[in-house]
């Protein structure tokens, strides 16, 4: 499983002229979910996420969870993010989780996330095409992977 992470200062998800999701101060969140992946890493990635260090304290100091800030999470599902890019120009992503499965652990995510804040994840449309339009806070970007 690859994450990644933007802290945001708003970010927004429009699937066909509607809005699916928005969020003002958070993390904006792309998945990319591999065949091999389980519940154990949405477990992983969730407690990592709700509890990076990576928002401003009084001091300008990364200190602060977005817990500590109250933020939200606006998270979207991408299967690009499992890319494999060494061999040729064309990206491959066999290892790509199939739809069923990437659908089921990515609503397993939103869940998780929601019950560690205590508030409702914003989401996008699993396999659709979607605008995202957000604003990168710093710019402070983190890529988590479950395989490294």
């Amino acid at each position: 499983m690859r994450a990644v992470i933007q802290r945001v200062t708003q970010a927004s998800c429009t699937v066909d002229g509607v809005c699916t999701g928005e969020i003002k101060q958070g993390l904006l969140v792309l998945l990319g979910i591999e065949e091999d992946d389980t519940d154990s890493e949405t477990e992983w990635v969730a407690h990592k996420l709700v509890n990076l260090r990576i928002f401003s304290d009084e001091a300008g100091l990364m200190n602060k969870s977005i817990q500590d800030i109250a933020g939200n999470i606006l998270l979207i599902s991408q299967f690009t993010l499992i890319a494999q890019t060494r061999k040729g120009n064309r990206p491959s992503f066999i290892r790509a989780a199939k739809p069923n499965k990437a659908e089921q652990l990515y609503q397993t995510m939103s869940e998780r996330l929601s019950a560690l804040l205590n508030k409702q994840v914003q989401m996008g449309v699993f396999g659709a095409d979607m605008e995202i339009d957000l604003c990168n806070d710093g710019p402070v970007t983190i890529i988590l992977d479950t395989k490294e």
